[in-house]
């Protein structure tokens, strides 16, 4: 008996015990294309890469940078979809009303195999539409999804729920990963927030897209002196001659340019990143070189764990030097 996943999301054991009746949770997992939103096809054939055979469609759009963003309009929230519901044995309670919502966390995508299918709210999933899944978000609602490590941001509308996963905090369409570039890794970081869509609310600041960036070598490659995007409201460090001094200690070094401002640029992201706790960020110039330096830390340790939480945030390579 397969039911429609609004009546999956809402049904708890007790009726499903008096109908008799069994469900199942769309799997999840770290693999790429997985989610736990939505009722699955029956399986194609498997072509590798990805879970249970989910992954991008056969013919996709010509331009999916192309497909505009969702438009945020007041809705009439859906009561049954925003009901409290139970998901593989943990309770959620989804608001019912708009709140401020700004959460940073992974974001995962799923695709062709749910394509086609009843999401949470009774509408049909568009791997191609922009839109997303969320455990308590309002249904349906809008959020602006942010990909700090590029800046690429788009704006998503909830008609779904999931992921069901303690370390997913957002599922996003196929186009939605794909404008953000992460529908490639399958997951990544994400800064997701609500958009209040109340008569006369004040609307979020418009964000231009920019340019795919230019990978940002690690430090152990030859010094780099292409540009790199600066954000508008970065504030440029000032520059430090190879006279100035630095107190000795452990620092955690995460680049090394011929630029100052490419030195900059990623000192600032660092910094709006949080990954700097309460050390220093700094670019600090030596023989014709800006390495980025955070420190100096109470003890390799945390020097390690400093360097750990950027390589994993920011997939870069980050590591414990001396001075």
């Amino acid at each position: 008996m397969r039911l429609p996943r609004y009546l999956i999301a809402l049904a708890i054991p007790l009726w499903l015990s008096a109908c008799g009746c069994s469900t199942t949770v769309k799997p999840d997992n770290t693999t790429p294309g997985a989610s736990t939103s939505g009722t699955p096809t029956t399986p194609a054939p498997k072509r590798g890469g990805y879970y249970l055979d989910d992954g991008p469609g056969d013919n996709p759009p010509a331009d999916i940078d192309a497909i505009p963003d969702a438009v945020p309009r007041a809705e009439a929230l859906l009561p049954r979809a925003n009901r409290p519901y139970i998901a593989l044995g943990v309770s959620y309670k989804p608001m019912t009303e708009y709140q401020p919502y700004k959460q940073r966390g992974i974001a995962s995508w799923y695709g062709r195999r749910y394509h086609g299918q009843k999401t949470s709210s009774g509408e049909i999933y568009d791997m191609y539409g922009m839109t997303g899944a969320h455990t308590t978000l309002p249904l349906p609602s809008y959020v602006r999804v942010t990909n700090p490590e590029n800046g690429r941001s788009v704006i998503v509308r909830i008609n779904d729920r999931g992921p069901f996963h303690s370390d997913r905090l957002i599922d996003l369409s196929y186009a939605a990963a794909y404008k953000l570039r992460l529908s490639q890794k399958g997951s990544g970081l994400v800064e997701v927030e609500a958009i209040d869509t109340r008569p006369g609310a004040k609307p979020l600041p418009s964000v231009v897209t920019p340019a795919p960036a230019t990978p940002m070598p690690p430090p152990s490659a030859p010094v780099s002196d292409t540009p790199l995007p600066q954000p508008a409201t970065a504030n440029a460090l000032p520059q430090v001659d190879n006279t100035a001094s630095i107190a000795s200690g452990d620092y955690v070094q995460v680049g090394a340019f011929k630029l100052q401002s490419n030195a900059d640029a990623l000192s600032n992201r660092i910094r709006e990143q949080g990954l700097a706790g309460n050390v220093a960020t700094q670019s600090w110039y030596n023989n014709g070189t800006y390495r980025v330096l955070l420190g100096p830390y109470s003890s390799r340790a945390e020097a390690d764990r400093a360097a750990a939480n950027i390589k994993q945030t920011l997939g870069t390579t980050a590591i414990v030097i001396r001075k």
